[in-house]
């Protein structure tokens, strides 16, 4: 099976490094204790906190699986390759809905950085993705679950 790329900045990249190394080192200790102080209450099979304890355990691997495969597969963005010519990872894009007339601010980000309390949107985003090679004034269209929008780009930043 072929991995798929993964896109970040430098800044995702490190937090996901801190991420797992936090779930290898201290969680997977917190862990431990929690299944050591759990096989001291005896009979495993009507033991919870035990159940409890490996299923945290079970999760927490998955998730350090999870985040070795998306570093094995990162691929950093290098900030002095974006321009400003077309819409690209790592472009903060001002539009406007032509429809309501209302303006948005977005950072393209790859699939893992999404954040939107700070307008980070992915590039495999509906609106993202249709983002993605477009100019400045260029009209986009977007399918959205709502239906199709269409925006107009008002400026492309890094």
């Amino acid at each position: 099976m072929e991995e798929k790329e993964v896109l970040l900045t430098q800044e995702g990249y490190d937090n996901l490094e801190k991420e797992l190394e936090y779930l290898k080192t201290e969680q997977r200790a917190e862990i431990a204790e929690r299944i050591k102080v759990a096989l001291g209450f005896g009979d495993l099979s009507e033991n919870s906190e035990y159940d409890e304890a490996k299923n945290a355990q079970a999760a927490n691997e998955i998730k350090i699986a999870e985040l070795e495969n998306k570093l094995r597969y990162a691929k950093i963005i290098d900030e002095s390759e974006i321009d400003t010519k077309t819409v690209q990872v790592g472009n903060t894009v001002k539009i406007k809905d032509m429809e309501y007339g209302d303006e948005f601010e977005y950072t393209i980000v790859g699939s893992t950085e999404v954040d939107l309390s700070q307008n980070k949107i992915s590039n495999e985003s509906p609106i993202g993705a249709a983002l993605l090679g477009a100019k400045k004034n260029q009209i986009i269209e977007a399918t959205i679950p709502m239906g199709v929008v269409k925006y107009k780009i008002l400026s492309i930043t890094k």
